[in-house]
């Protein structure tokens, strides 16, 4: 298994791809301005994409879903709680940030799947675990699945904006809600051993036994 992640547009919105040894890949998050890479990155891996998983709805997240999923004719997978968000960024964001879309159309991808804590998407020869993790925003959803390395398999988590390298998701646009966050990273996420992995929407990967150890927001957990 290959992961390549890159980060994409004005939010900075880390766009990855997954891929198994067959060429089999998914694209998770494409973002603002992805789409040009996302393009360049299976062209030369000679990959072929089986789908487009979105952790959450928030435009960041989701600016290129459309056009990538389409693109490629694949499914876009997201949680319903945040399906909306697909056609009408809107309804995730604050007064001052939905006025930058004035005049942007957004649609959704002409095939979308609705995925349910405890799903398990099977993509090519990969498996992903979908976790339910809300707080930052309704629908929010980890991606779980699990690296053969040297030392034995590894979890790894598409974690979207839940947590980050010593910091968390925030929790002051629409719907979200900071106790049912912690909530969802104590459950979902200080459940897992601590070599687990965590690639993020935003900025370095971490693992979950760092952020247990010094993230300051972790402290009552």
């Amino acid at each position: 298994m290959r992961i390549v992640g890159f980060p994409a547009g004005m939010f900075q919105t880390n766009c990855y791809i997954v891929s198994d040894d067959a060429g089999d890949c998914v694209v998770v998050d494409p973002g603002q301005d992805a789409e040009a890479q996302v393009r360049k990155e299976i062209s030369e891996a000679g990959l072929r994409p089986r789908a487009v998983l979105l952790t959450h709805g928030h435009l960041d997240h989701i600016w290129n879903a459309q056009k990538v999923a389409d693109h490629y004719g694949v499914p876009a997978y997201i949680h319903p709680d945040d399906r909306a968000m697909l056609a009408d960024p809107a309804k995730g964001l604050s007064l001052d940030l939905s006025a930058m879309l004035k005049g942007v159309e957004f649609v959704e991808p002409a095939q979308v799947i609705e995925v349910f804590d405890g799903d398990t998407l099977r993509l090519g020869s990969m498996s992903f675990d979908v976790d339910h993790v809300p707080g930052h925003s309704p629908g929010s959803v980890s991606f779980r699945i699990t690296v053969p390395t040297e030392e034995g398999p590894r979890t790894v988590l598409l974690g979207g904006d839940v947590l980050f390298q010593d910091g968390v998701g925030r929790t002051d646009l629409p719907a979200g809600d900071t106790e049912v966050l912690m909530q969802s990273i104590s459950k979902k996420f200080l459940v897992l051993d601590d070599d687990a992995v965590v690639l993020p929407g935003h900025g370095p990967s971490t693992t979950i036994g760092r952020e247990r150890r010094a993230n300051p927001f972790l402290r009552d957990l």
